[in-house]
């Protein structure tokens, strides 16, 4: 064999393995990132960075690789339906490529059916418990779009998803894509860029250069409106770099496995009356008031109209018997209070608010940081909740923060006296630890204590 037949049979291999498997369904040749990205036969990966570096069609081309495969089934999902249907979104985008094609199109279902057998298939994923809606589907592809807008907890759970027929020659994989920035932000960096290469996760960076269908300069102007860091997550795909600080962390809440005895028990009600994707949940929070602090027992929220708002008040009312019901005195709770206080004998109060949002969540920053609200364990709205608390006021959804400020502000100005007398005798019985002894602070003591009149405190601040 001559020099020239075996430099041409190493080009034809290094070709092979530098093309990824297309199928006639995916509209455009891929980027260089893009390819790299469709090349990965790797369990784990994530696909952008900067925008405009091309992250939905190369989820789009991930998820239709392997549609001539008989029984192939694959998942894009967003954070709501809605997010699916913008313009140019991923089922707009399915669209184009694949109308006119011989893959048919559910609207009903939102999938798409190709002659093999094989499916794509659109969902969401908003709440917690929506990630139930998938408990008893099989996939061999699922990938999610805006990944940093999810739980970590919602893409853990769908790997148990991933699953194919003995034999099968198709590989399992979970994909993500995403910007820099939004509430799901941190564990993403970590997962993908901090811990990058663990568990054979990869992530491909790609940037708007790579991308040569987008008008680049229109974009880049565009990009260039937006606050410096915004600007160097999208623009330059910046993971380093983080957005504002939220006003809540994970790490001030506690948990409890079993409340103890509590001296009362609220409910905390923020209401919003339509139903549909793009309205406001209603939330109501149910609170007791104990030793050492506040417990949140239970959560209920819902996009529901008013007769079915009014039958939840009444219900969560019937089996809790709490000592008062609080509803925020607004447009969306006045009919409710005014209702309620003819047809029931509820416990109510109408909270009248003035002031913002922001103003009403710092003002219990305090009783959180101290350590002195407690959350359920094993509660399945748990996860739900913290990320949409840690993301204000940067999250799409506010209503669980109403709700728990409005609870949280009214418990500490009007605090029960039989508690007070009831924390104070216990503090006098209680030996030194776990609890800081300054009756101001209680926190739980830390691994660092100072040491003052026979006794440790959490601080040098609170042993004065």
């Amino acid at each position: 064999m001559n020099r020239n037949a075996i430099d041409q049979a190493w080009l034809d291999r290094l070709e092979r393995l530098t093309t990824p498997r297309l199928t006639r369904y995916i509209a455009h040749r891929p980027t260089p990132p893009q390819t790299a990205f469709l090349l990965l036969e790797s369990r784990e990966a994530m696909y952008g960075g900067a925008a405009g570096g091309g992250k939905s069609d190369a989820l789009l081309m991930a998820a239709l690789q392997y549609v001539d495969v008989p029984d192939y089934a694959a998942l894009l999902l967003r954070k709501s339906y809605s997010d699916l249907s913008l313009p140019a979104a991923l089922i707009p985008r399915a669209q184009e490529w694949l109308a006119g094609t011989d893959a048919k199109w559910n609207g009903a279902e939102h999938v798409w059916r190709f002659p093999s057998g094989a499916s794509l298939s659109f969902g969401y994923l908003d709440t917690e418990a929506d990630k139930y809606r998938y408990q008893s589907a099989e996939y061999q592809f699922i990938g999610f779009d805006e990944l940093t807008q999810f739980s970590e907890s919602q893409y853990t759970y769908m790997f148990s998803r991933l699953r194919r027929l003995k034999g099968s020659s198709v590989p399992l994989r979970m994909r993500g894509a995403s910007n820099p920035g939004g509430y799901g932000h941190e564990w993403v960096k970590q997962r993908f860029i901090t811990r990058r290469g663990e568990g054979g996760r990869i992530f491909i960076p790609a940037k708007l250069n790579d991308n040569p269908y987008l008008g680049q300069d229109e974009y880049r102007t565009a990009l260039g409106e937006l606050d410096s860091i915004t600007r160097a997550q999208l623009v330059n795909g910046d993971w380093a770099i983080a957005s504002g600080q939220s006003v809540f962390k994970r790490s001030w809440f506690r948990s409890f496995r079993e409340c103890p005895k509590p001296i009362r028990v609220i409910l905390s009600w923020d209401t919003a009356f339509k139903e549909g994707e793009e309205t406001d949940y209603s939330v109501c929070t149910v609170w007791a008031e104990a030793d050492p602090g506040y417990y949140v027992l239970d959560l209920w929220r819902g996009r529901v109209e008013y007769p079915e708002l009014k039958r939840q008040a009444v219900a969560l009312d019937a089996k809790w018997n709490p000592e008062l019901v609080l509803i925020e005195d607004k447009a969306s709770g006045q009919s409710l209070i005014q209702e309620l206080r003819r047809d029931t004998k509820m416990p109510l109060r109408a909270i009248k608010v003035d002031r913002d949002k922001k103003s009403r969540a710092h003002a219990v920053t305090g009783l959180i940081e101290a350590g002195r609200v407690y959350l359920p364990e094993r509660a399945p709205w748990v996860a739900d909740f913290l990320d949409e608390v840690c993301a204000f006021d940067q999250g799409s959804h506010d209503d669980q923060v109403d709700s728990m400020t409005q609870a949280l502000n009214y418990l500490r100005h009007n605090r029960n006296r039989l508690l007070d007398f009831y924390i104070k005798d216990l503090a006098a019985m209680r030996p030194p630890g776990p609890f800081c002894p300054n009756s101001q602070c209680r926190k739980p003591l830390g691994v660092t204590t100072y040491g003052a009149r026979g006794r440790e405190f959490c601080s040098l601040l609170c042993s004065l």
